[in-house]
This record gives structure tokens, sequence and C-alpha cells, in this order.
């Protein structure tokens, strides 16, 4: 009885979880969107510069950063402050994983353009449980920073 208690605790917390989406191509933000509210998760927002992903950062448990964004290559560093100044679980989405491919401090890890939604889901599952302290598995397509 009591475990049942807690799973459903923990699902009820999974759910909750907010996703910042930090990608300048409007298109790719907006099936991004529609995948993670399609699941019953909330979007905090979307984001296509440095500025606007740190303003939003406060509303946000998990985040999706691309590596090129409409100010310049900022994306390791505002994964860097969203993971290490807001505890914000980062994964960097990029057609350019080699400029991240030596880990970003604080951020959980990469994966590699295009991702399909069924990606997008189980990266927002592994990421939602490992911030609630479930096991889960790693998904196939991330490769995870040290």
């Amino acid at each position: 009885m009591a475990t049942n208690v807690v799973r459903r605790w923990q699902r009820d917390d999974l759910m909750k979880q907010r996703v910042l989406i930090v990608e300048d191509e409007f298109l790719i933000a907006l099936d991004l969107e529609a995948t993670v509210e399609g699941m019953g998760m909330q979007v905090a927002g979307l984001a296509n510069d440095r500025e606007q992903a740190l303003r939003l950062a406060p509303l946000a448990d998990i985040a999706f950063v691309d590596v090129n964004l409409a100010d310049g290559p900022t994306g390791p560093e505002i994964g860097r402050q969203l993971a290490e100044e807001h505890g914000i679980a980062v994964v960097f989405m990029t057609g350019n994983p080699e400029v991240v491919a030596d880990g970003v401090k604080g951020a959980v890890g990469v994966v590699q353009k295009p991702v399909m939604p069924s990606v997008v889901e189980q990266l927002v599952k592994y990421l939602a449980a490992r911030r609630v302290g479930m096991f889960a598995v790693v998904p196939a397509q991330m490769t995870i920073f040290a």
C-alpha cells in the first residue's frame, strides 16, 4: 500500500515538471512544444536567445537547449547557467554535438538533431524521473556528460 502511494506521488511529481525550450528555429520550437504538451506536461516557455532563456529560467525544471541561437553560439553558456544557477536539468539538442562533446558543467547530455518526437518523450521522461530521484533508462540517442 505505502509503495503504491509513493509511486503515485512520484508519478504526479513527474507530470509537474516544466520544460523550457531554448531554440531559435521557430518550427522546431513549436514541434518540441507540441510533443511536451502532448505528454500532458507544461512548457515553461520558448526562448531564442540568452536574455529570454535566463528570464524564463525560474519557471523551468527541464531545458532543451540548442547550441547556436539568435544571439550566436551562446547555447553552451546558457545551458551551464541554467544548470548551475537554477538547478535545471539541461540537455542540448543540436546539429553540432561536437561543440559540446567534452561536456558542459552541470548539463546532463546532448542529442543530435533531428530529434524524433518519440525521442523527445524519452528524454522528458528520463530527465523528469532523474529530478525526482526515480530510476530511469538513459535514452539511447543521448550522450551523457561525465
